[in-house]
């Protein structure tokens, strides 16, 4: 009887010993598998936000080389010029601004001059302010003058060299292109990075 308790223990100490190591290899097989399906769920990920990139990019490059829009924005910018020059033009609403601002302060001087209403004291000094407002409004007047005379000239500058400008906004948009193609290249690689690592994972747990 002892013997075959001795025996029996020996038994059941061999299959203790025998069995640990295959439980821990089944839970070392677990972790590869958990990490693969880890990988999978990041690279759908990665795919689902490429193709979205990829759409992005197709509308953003179809509206960089669409030469009707390129006409279209020399046409919107050819209508504010058009719309601005009217303004700013000899006798127009601008120029009429100073002139008009001038003759308030001009019969004001005169009227108050004339006044009989005030002080000696008095009508000199607001005589004083408005012949220093006279003074002032003209400075302004002048200035805006020149300033607008300027500005029409720049404008029909800028009327004279529409087709080049518009060759400048369609080197513009062909620039903006090449980077979304700059950028989609570095987004598809990064993918291309991403596949060969999950590739690189197929295989056997333990291989």
């Amino acid at each position: 009887m002892r013997r075959f308790t001795s025996f029996l223990s020996t038994v059941v100490l061999l299959v203790g010993i025998c069995t640990v190591p295959a439980i821990s290899a089944e839970t070392d097989a677990v972790t590869p598998v958990e990490e693969f399906s880890r990988q999978i769920d990041q690279l759908k990920n990665t795919f689902t936000e490429l193709g979205k990139k990829i759409e992005d990019s197709a509308k953003s490059i179809d509206g960089m080389t669409d030469v009707e829009k390129a006409r279209q924005e020399i046409e919107s910018l050819r209508g504010i010029v058009s719309e601005l020059l009217g303004p700013v033009s000899d006798n127009g609403a601008v120029s009429q601004l100073g002139a008009k601002a001038l003759k308030h302060v001009r019969e004001k001087l005169r009227t108050l001059e004339q006044e009989t209403r005030f002080t000696r004291e008095e009508q000199q000094y607001v005589v004083n302010e408005w012949r220093k407002l006279v003074e002032e409004t003209e400075r302004a007047t002048d200035d805006l003058a020149a300033a607008r005379s300027e500005f029409v000239q720049l404008l029909r500058v800028l009327q004279t060299r529409e087709d080049f400008i518009e060759e400048l906004m369609q080197i513009r948009r062909a620039a903006e292109a090449a980077k979304v193609i700059r950028q989609l290249a570095n987004d598809i690689r990064a993918a291309s990075d991403a596949l060969k690592s999950l590739i690189r994972a197929i295989k056997p747990p333990g291989v």
